[in-house]
């Protein structure tokens, strides 16, 4: 039941469902700012990509952090920078998230396939280095 409640989910966001602020570049960028500023500090950063109304992320937590806590400040910090550029108040994020373990190998190099071609499924982009807000795009130009 876990596992088709994540496939639609992820359906319904991949359609543009839901609230799109993440769509507004600055706005965007604060998140991906914030998800690379946090990397060799609370976690290991893989891959992300910062999508028109969610963001996927793989992360290895380093020792002593809990990812609980990394989505809180994360979350937290994110959504009072973002509702400053988009002059609003109220709930930013849904309050929980979607985890799951990185069993091997493959399932690593799967994860990371599925983050960085999340904008082309969702007809962003042709190809993953095409979207700006992503590890794909830092990875082709160098900057990461």
């Amino acid at each position: 039941m876990e596992i088709e409640l994540r496939k639609r989910v992820a359906a319904y966001l991949d359609q543009g469902h839901g609230s799109c602020y993440l769509k507004e570049p600055g706005v965007a960028k604060i998140v991906q700012d914030a998800i690379l500023f946090f990397d060799t500090d609370k976690y290991l950063l893989a891959a992300w990509v910062v999508m028109p109304n969610h963001v996927h992320l793989v992360t290895t937590p380093l020792p002593g952090k809990r990812l609980a806590s990394i989505m809180q400040s994360l979350k937290s910090f994110t959504a009072n920078e973002a509702n400053k550029v988009l002059a609003r108040e109220g709930t930013f994020w849904m309050p929980d998230y979607f985890d799951r373990y990185i069993r091997n190998q493959r399932h690593f190099v799967a994860a990371i396939d599925y983050v960085e071609n999340n904008p082309v499924k969702a007809g962003l982009c042709k190809r993953p280095e095409d979207w700006p807000f992503s590890s794909a795009w830092f990875r082709k130009h160098e900057e990461w």
